[in-house]
C-alpha cells in the first residue's frame, strides 16, 4: 500500500482515541468535532478491513488488530515529536504524557516525590505511573509504551538499554510490634530460622531480583527459610504480617514507611543483607530526546536528593553519569 496515498492523520485520531478511551475525549484532545473523530475512524475501519474499536456499555473496546497496533502508533507518534520539538523542549508548556514504570516499593517511597516535583517542573504535562507487570508484559520501552523504568536494573538488563544509578536499598526485616518471640529489634539466626516468613513475588509472578540477591545471601551464611505465605505486593506483607507471626522481608525505605503507618517494627539482622542499587533505565531510543532527558533528569535530581529548578534543561546529555547496559 502506497502510504502517499493514505491520510495519515487517521491514525493520529485512532491514537487519541484510544489514549483518552472516547471520541468525545479524542474530539477535545484533537480539537475537532465528534463527527470528525467518527468519520475518521469510519475511514481508518475500511482503509485496514478491520472494526478496529467495538462499543461495550459506554466506552470502545479495542479489538486484537487494534491492540497489535497500539504500540506502533505510540512509538510512530512519540517519534513525530521528537522530530517536532527538536532541541526546543519547554518543560513549562510541554503536553507530553510521560510514563513511569516501577515496583510498589517505588510507590510507595519514591512516586510521591516525583509527583511532587512533576507537577512544578512540567505543569501542562501528564504523568502515568504503570507496574513491572506491565513493562514485562508489553515489553514497554522497546514499544515506546514506557519512557522509564525505576529498579535493580544494573543487575538485570540487555543490550539497547541505558542505565542510571540512583541510591542503594538497605534490606530490611518486619514484624507485628507485639511479636510473641521476637523481643527488642534484633532479629537472631535462631528467630530467622524458627519462623515462618512473606515471600512478594514481583514481575508476572516470579520473584524480584532483590529476592533473588537475598536467596544468594541466604545460602552463603547456612539460614534456613520457610514460606509461609507468597502476596505481589510489599503493602499486602506488611499487612499480613501485623495479624500472624511471620516476618516479612522487604526494602528499607518500604519498611520505614510501613511501619509508620502499621502496627510493625523493623528488625536488624547481622550481617546485614548487602544493599541493592536501585537505578533508572531507559531505551537507546530516547536517550537523545531532550523531552525523555528532561524527565529522567527530573526523577534522577529527585531521588538522589537535588534541587529541582524551572530552568530549561542544556541541549546535551545529563552530566549525572549513565551507562548503556551491556548483554549479560
Amino acid at each position: 500500500m502506497n502510504l502517499s496515498a493514505i491520510d495519515l492523520n487517521l491514525f493520529l485520531v485512532l491514537h487519541a482515541v484510544l489514549e483518552t478511551g472516547s471520541a468525545t475525549g479524542a474530539a477535545r484532545q484533537l480539537h475537532v468535532t465528534q463527527s470528525a473523530v467518527s468519520n475518521a475512524l469510519a475511514r481508518l475501519r475500511e482503509l485496514l478491513g478491520d472494526p478496529l474499536l467495538v462499543r461495550q456499555g459506554k466506552g470502545l473496546v479495542p479489538t486484537p488488530r487494534c491492540e497489535e497496533l497500539r504500540p506502533l502508533l505510540n512509538n510512530a507518534v512519540a517519534q513525530l515529536q521528537v522530530a517536532v520539538d527538536g532541541k526546543r523542549f519547554l518543560p513549562e508548556e510541554s503536553t507530553r504524557r510521560f510514563t513511569l514504570a516501577c515496583g510498589d516499593n517505588q510507590d510507595i517511597c519514591d512516586v510521591p516525590r516525583i509527583v511532587e516535583a512533576f507537577a512544578h517542573r512540567m505543569p501542562q504535562a501528564q504523568l502515568r505511573v504503570v507496574s513491572i507487570d506491565f513493562l514485562v508484559a508489553s515489553d514497554g520501552m522497546a514499544t515506546g509504551e514506557v519512557d522509564a523504568a525505576l529498579g535493580p536494573w544494573a543487575v538485570a538488563t540487555r543490550e539497547g538499554f541505558c542505565v542510571e544509578d540512583l541510591y542503594l536499598e538497605e534490606v530490611a526485616f518486619v514484624v507485628r510490634k507485639d511479636h510473641p518471640l521476637i523481643q527488642g529489634t534484633v532479629l537472631t539466626r535462631e528467630a530467622f530460622n524458627a519462623s515462618k516468613h512473606i515471600d512478594i513475588v514481583i514481575s508476572q509472578g516470579r520473584p524480584g531480583v532483590g529476592r533473588s540477591m537475598f536467596e544468594r545471601f541466604r545460602k552463603e551464611n547456612g539460614l534456613e527459610y520457610s514460606s509461609a505465605l507468597a502476596v505481589s505486593h510489599f503493602i499486602a506483607a506488611g499487612m499480613a504480617a501485623t495479624r500472624t507471626d511471620y516476618i516479612a522481608g522487604m526494602p528499607g525505605r518500604t519498611a520505614e514507611v510501613l511501619c509508620a503507618m502499621l502496627p510493625l517494627k523493623r528488625l536488624r539482622f547481622m550481617p546485614a543483607p548487602p544493599p541493592m542499587a536501585m537505578s533508572l533505565m531507559w531505551h537507546t531510543r530516547t536517550d537523545a530526546d531532550p523531552g525523555s532527558r528532561c524527565f529522567r533528569q527530573l526523577v534522577a535530581d529527585v531521588l538522589k536528593d537535588r534541587p529541582v529548578t524551572r530552568a530549561e534543561p542544556r541541549a546535551k546529555p545529563p552530566t549525572s553519569p549513565a551507562r548503556r547496559a551491556r548483554s549479560r
